[in-house]
């Protein structure tokens, strides 16, 4: 779901798409590493003439003062053409310094855009390493949903930067499709535990601070790196037991009751979702909950974030505990190219909630898929989503079709093949970026009947479809 921070609100309101443009199913498979130009939708976030292989970031940060500093070094690769400067995103610090393999570059620092120019520019297909310093009080960056990215709480802090966030912390090539692994270094009052996506290295105490170092080996999309620093308390979800997945839960101590319940059926969720999508991804899955109420979960990778609202101790917001588990699916291992192909997001995270409910003992998913087709059919019939635009990436018909539009595909292809689809999709684009036009081509594949109309309905075309039926 969208990464908002506490206090903040995603709109829910129409807005007119950005263009159209008709895609058919093709028998070839599109896979898409790294868009040739910028986001369409946020042209001034990433840098499209090179990628970033790893982050290290080493980061200091008092609670109190909310004073953050922090080291990065990040191991890039030139792309296709000469590096004769190059930008990275970084919001309002104040800069220490700035080096590129050593060496000290030109650099101008404005509108949250780092432009770096180095001695003598980087060669075609070259690596190279920048360090930068920086320090200053983090603040959510502005967006048209609010404040995203660092959130200072009243005892802590968490990270919650979809889609354009990360720049709020640390310095990035802030485009999706640049995915990279992370070590993560955070040094806080000894009070504060720190909780990361990726798995924890070292936990070191010297005097009243402590060291949290954090590895993500998996490639990484920047607004997907999460953060949370808080009153702490962590507890095993479920017993892995050899070969399985290790979950665990960071939550503040006086709610832990009803977070033994909320998310007790987890483990249960976890081995569903292996068996209908394929091996969970990473190394690990964590869930931290912080003691503000959040208008709605943040997803990460390896890592989600759920405000003390989420808590009920009466599986309230079980549904929510299902979709941002299945973002590590997809969205996460899976990402996209650009944000126009956010549904491939939200409409798989949506259908696995169906599916969980399903396969749970709840409504099944034709059941919830008739509801979800009444609410969009009482709403305005003006987005495409397959582009919805920048006004309209968050608005509930993204969520709600996009889960529709899955429905239908596994309607068309029946259960054995639909699931052997999901299956094949996130094994082939694992840790890639993916379009709309890689999921046509590849589903196309499953089918016995040209899927050619299916898409162009729900995809590309406004007006609501009819409801499709299994078995139908």
């Amino acid at each position: 779901m969208a990464s908002v921070s506490a206090g903040h609100s995603v709109p829910a309101g129409a807005g007119a798409p950005n263009g159209s443009s008709k895609g058919q199913g093709a028998n070839t498979e599109v896979a898409v590493q790294q868009p040739a130009g910028p986001d369409p939708y946020f042209p001034d976030n990433g840098d499209p003439r090179y990628r970033v292989h790893r982050y290290e970031l080493a980061l200091d940060y008092r609670p109190g003062p909310n004073r953050l500093s922090g080291t990065a070094r990040i191991n890039a690769i030139a792309g296709r053409a000469p590096l004769a400067e190059f930008q990275l995103n970084l919001a309002d610090f104040r800069i220490g310094r700035i080096r590129v393999d050593g060496r000290q570059p030109h650099y101008t620092h404005r509108g949250g855009r780092l432009r770096v120019k180095p001695p003598k520019p980087v060669r075609a297909g070259a690596a190279f390493t920048v360090e930068v310093h920086w320090s200053g009080n983090p603040k959510p960056v502005a967006s048209p949903w609010g404040g995203l990215g660092w959130e200072e709480l009243e005892d802590g802090a968490l990270v919650a930067s979809q889609p354009v966030g990360a720049p709020s912390w640390y310095p990035c090539n802030d485009r999706p499709a640049d995915k990279a692994s992370y070590h993560i270094s955070v040094t806080t009052p000894s009070a504060y535990a720190v909780v990361a996506g990726g798995r924890l290295l070292t936990r070191t105490t010297k005097a009243s601070t402590t060291t949290w170092v954090y590895e993500q080996s998996a490639p990484t999309s920047s607004y997907l790196v999460g953060l949370a620093i808080g009153m702490f308390q962590t507890v095993l979800l479920g017993d892995p037991g050899p070969g399985g997945v290790p979950q665990h839960g960071h939550i503040p101590a006086r709610l832990l009751p009803e977070f033994s319940r909320d998310f007790a059926r987890q483990p249960a969720m976890m081995d569903l979702f292996q068996e209908l999508f394929g091996p969970y991804p990473f190394d690990s899955y964590a869930v931290a909950v912080t003691e503000e109420e959040l208008d709605v979960p943040v997803e990460a990778q390896g890592l989600s974030l759920f405000g003390s609202n989420h808590v009920d101790g009466a599986r309230g917001w079980e549904r929510l505990v299902a979709h941002e588990l299945a973002h590590q699916w997809f969205g996460n291992c899976v990402s996209i190219a650009d944000w126009r192909h956010i549904w491939l997001n939200e409409g798989f995270a949506k259908y696995a909630e169906w599916l969980w409910s399903e396969r749970s003992g709840g409504r099944g998913a034709q059941q919830l898929a008739a509801s979800a087709h009444r609410l969009l059919a009482t709403l305005p019939q003006d987005l495409e989503l397959a582009d919805p635009g920048r006004k309209s990436m968050f608005d509930d018909r993204v969520y709600e079709r996009g889960g529709l539009a899955v429905h239908a595909v596994r309607c068309a292809l029946g259960d054995e093949a639909f699931f052997r689809m999901v299956r094949d999709w996130v094994r082939l684009h694992r840790n890639g970026s993916v379009t709309t036009e890689a999921f046509t081509a590849h589903a196309a594949r499953f089918a016995d009947e040209p899927l050619d109309g299916l898409f162009d309905a729900w995809l590309y075309g406004t007006a609501l479809p009819p409801l499709p039926v299994l078995g139908g």
